[in-house]
């Protein structure tokens, strides 16, 4: 019996969002004149995403070791921070809130497949972390989750479910800690 049978897998007409000529562009505009720029280029790199479609507020630090897969599906409010070598696998709609940190390492993952079917089908899910938000060094968010206004996620937690405000979390899998307050 077969479970999985990669020979049958397609990936659905217009996943991508844009034609395969823009995808290949953006990977390479991505590799040289955004991730080769000097570290202080912020607004070079806020205006390269904005070319290729990601809404980016104002003064958002993005910095060039960062790897986003389709831009057109990122929107960033202003004054958010992501920070060194952080993954946006946007192969859904990923919104970050104003004010919000999501620090190195991270791996903000929208993209899954169904392992109930035989073809294996690929699927996304919109991830949503609202404002506020810090997520702390390597933390996993997986497809379909929201993280709400003003949480904290502890460094190298694994995030599978919706996360509620004002507070904080560690863990693989993440588990509530304490409510965030603020001094």
């Amino acid at each position: 019996m077969i479970i999985q049978n990669l020979k049958l897998y397609k990936t659905p007409k217009g996943f991508r969002g844009k034609s395969a000529i823009i995808v290949q562009l953006w990977w390479m505009v991505q590799g040289t004149l955004f991730g080769m720029s000097p570290q202080f280029l912020y607004g070079w790199r806020r205006f390269l995403l904005r070319i290729f479609g990601a809404e980016i507020g104002k003064n958002v630090i993005i910095r060039p070791s960062v790897r986003i897969t389709y831009p057109w599906k990122v929107k960033i409010g202003d004054f958010s921070w992501i920070g060194d070598d952080v993954v946006l696998y946007s192969l859904g709609d990923i919104v970050i809130g104003s004010n919000t940190v999501v620090s190195q390492k991270s791996y903000i993952c929208t993209g899954t497949h169904n392992y109930t079917k035989e073809d294996f089908p690929i699927l996304a899910k919109k991830i949503i972390i609202e404002d506020e938000c810090w997520l702390a060094t390597d933390v996993f968010v997986s497809p379909g989750v929201t993280i709400k206004t003003g949480t904290v996620v502890g460094a190298r937690s694994t995030v599978i479910n919706d996360l509620e405000s004002n507070s904080v979390y560690v863990g693989s899998p993440v588990r509530f800690i304490k409510k965030r307050k603020i001094e």
